[in-house]
C-alpha cells in the first residue's frame, strides 16, 4: 500500500474532521443529485431538488411527462438532456423494483457496467451512485482528485480508470474511507487547491512538492 495516500487522508481528516458528505434524504435522491450535478454547482442542484417538494421518488420521475420534468430540474442547467438522463437511470433502477437492498446483492462490477451503459451516466456519475446511494466500495475520481494527483504529485496515471485503480489498490477497501476521502479532497480543493492554489494554510502544504510554486 502507498503510505503517501494515507498520510494525505489523515492530514485532511485532522484539519476538516468527519465531512458527513452528500446531503440527501434517500438513496434515490443521491442518484438524482449525481445526474443533476453534471456541469453545474451543487447550489443549482439543491434548487432543482427542492422543486420536487416532498415528491422526489423514482415513481414520480418515471411517471412524469418529459416537459414537466424539464421544468422541475431547470435550475440545474442542461435540463433537456438531464431530464432524459434521469428517465434513463430511473428506468435502470426500476429493473430492481426501486429496491436498494436488491441492488446491493448484485456484484459491484455488474451494477457498474449496467450504470455505465445507461444514457448520461459516465464513470464519475456511476461511481458516485454506487458509493453514496448503494454503499459499494468504489472510489470516486473527479477534477479535484486529478488536480491533487498532478500537483502533489501522486503517480497514479492520467486517466479516470488509472487514478481510480491507484487509490483502490493503495487504500483499505472501505466504503467509509472512500466516502470520506473523496469528500475531503473536494473540500480541500475548494478551499485551497483551486485552479489558482492558495498554499498558505493548506493542510497538505508541508507534504506537497508544489507548495508555494
Amino acid at each position: 500500500m502507498d503510505n503517501k495516500l494515507m498520510h494525505i487522508y489523515e492530514a485532511l481528516l485532522f484539519n476538516y474532521g468527519d465531512p458527513l458528505w452528500w446531503p440527501a434524504e434517500t438513496p434515490y435522491e443521491v442518484i438524482v443529485g449525481a445526474v443533476l450535478t453534471q456541469n453545474t454547482s451543487w447550489g443549482n442542484v439543491e434548487k432543482a431538488i427542492a422543486n420536487f417538494g416532498d415528491d422526489l421518488s423514482p415513481e414520480t420521475v418515471a411517471e412524469a411527462e418529459i416537459e414537466q420534468l424539464i421544468e422541475i430540474i431547470r435550475p440545474s442547467g442542461f435540463f433537456n438532456q438531464k431530464a432524459v438522463y434521469l428517465k434513463a437511470v430511473t428506468s435502470w433502477f426500476s429493473k430492481y423494483n426501486y429496491d436498494v437492498s436488491t441492488v446491493q446483492r448484485e456484484p459491484l462490477e455488474k451494477v457498474r457496467a449496467e450504470l455505465l451503459s445507461t444514457r448520461g451516466v459516465g464513470p464519475e456519475t456511476a461511481d458516485s451512485i454506487l458509493l453514496y446511494a448503494f454503499e459499494f466500495p468504489t472510489f470516486v475520481v473527479d477534477a479535484y482528485t486529478m488536480r491533487l494527483c498532478s500537483r502533489f504529485p501522486i503517480d497514479a496515471g492520467k486517466g479516470y480508470a488509472s487514478v481510480k485503480a491507484h487509490f483502490e489498490l493503495n487504500l483499505p477497501r472501505s466504503v467509509k474511507l472512500y466516502n470520506d476521502y473523496h469528500a475531503l479532497i473536494v473540500m480541500n480543493g475548494k478551499e485551497y487547491c483551486r485552479k489558482r492554489p492558495i498554499c498558505d494554510g493548506c493542510p497538505l502544504a508541508d507534504m506537497c512538492e508544489r507548495s508555494g510554486l
